[in-house]
């Protein structure tokens, strides 16, 4: 259960690890700036075999090549249906996985929706590592000492999971919607411990980073980030508790952290309920748009 000590498929607590990634196969979203090429690229000094997603196909190759990454995925992560195809593309090239870190997200000032008809944030930042994971489970289970990390943030606690309305049809805010999403990644990581007992699954908050975060707003949020940028952590710093999750030894699942250490997240990010709820609304929504 979350909040108890992780065991592996064999009821055996994890071996101790060192730094070294020799040999795991590891799959990151969002891995072409910010915190993501950071994690991306300190995995593959430590000897990880790493995959990173993009979606942009020049810009992709670009820090594949500059980082030593081994391979490439191509996906519009906001889209449901690439989300599904890229997974299909990985699990074909039998490669395995061993650690699947959900990085990629984005904050929107004004509603918007994809192509599929999905507002922008609920899609980008909760739906699209819901379905990677749900997509990828099944080497996942056959992975060594399986891990999935999501980045969410402090910001969850301001948020709540509107079960009824989750995509803001009514009454959107760029920051209510954000906080949702957040919020909706401890609890995914929650639920996904709960029900996968040999994968460890944990969430985390990077720290206020300067990694251009909302500047694809502009106006006056580019501007007012551009200053909080000034005060905010290197992507190096916050890219060190991705990597703690990644490589460090472990010993529990479900759980929240910052700063590398276990942290106690808001109390609607302990809702079991919420979680179950949560996992079931995801499941439909993207059953619904891959049908």
């Amino acid at each position: 259960m979350p909040g108890t000590p992780f065991r592996d498929a064999r009821g055996h607590y994890p071996e101790r690890m060192t730094n070294s990634m020799h040999g795991r196969r590891v799959l990151i979203t969002g891995a072409t700036g910010g915190i993501g090429l950071i994690t991306a690229r300190d995995l593959v000094t430590r000897g990880a075999h790493v995959t990173i997603v993009g979606r942009n196909p020049d810009k992709t190759a670009k820090v594949a090549r500059e980082i030593g990454a081994q391979a490439t995925l191509l996906a519009d992560l906001s889209e449901l249906a690439q989300v599904q195809r890229a997974a299909q593309e990985f699990t074909a090239r039998g490669e395995g996985l061993d650690v699947l870190i959900n990085n990629a997200g984005a904050f929107f000032t004004t509603r918007q929706e994809t192509r599929e008809g999905t507002e922008q944030t609920w899609a980008l930042n909760h739906l699209s590592p819901f379905l990677l994971t749900r997509e990828l489970l099944p080497l996942l289970r056959a992975g060594h000492a399986p891990r999935v990390v999501t980045v969410a943030s402090a910001a969850h606690a301001m948020g709540r999971i509107r079960l009824d309305d989750p995509e803001f049809r009514r009454g959107y805010g760029g920051w209510a919607a954000y906080a949702q999403s957040k919020l909706a990644n401890i609890l995914f990581a929650r639920e996904l411990a709960r029900r996968e007992s040999s994968i460890q699954s944990n969430s985390l908050h990077p720290g206020m980073v300067a990694t251009g975060f909302a500047h694809n707003n502009g106006g006056w949020v580019s501007r007012a980030y551009q200053l909080v940028d000034r005060f905010a952590i290197t992507p190096e710093q916050g890219a060190q508790t991705t990597l703690h999750l990644a490589a460090d030894p472990v010993s529990v699942s479900g759980r929240y952290f910052s700063n590398s250490r276990e942290t106690t997240p808001a109390p609607q990010a302990q809702d079991d309920g919420t979680a179950y709820r949560l996992w079931t609304l995801s499941e439909a929504a993207v059953n619904a748009h891959l049908s």
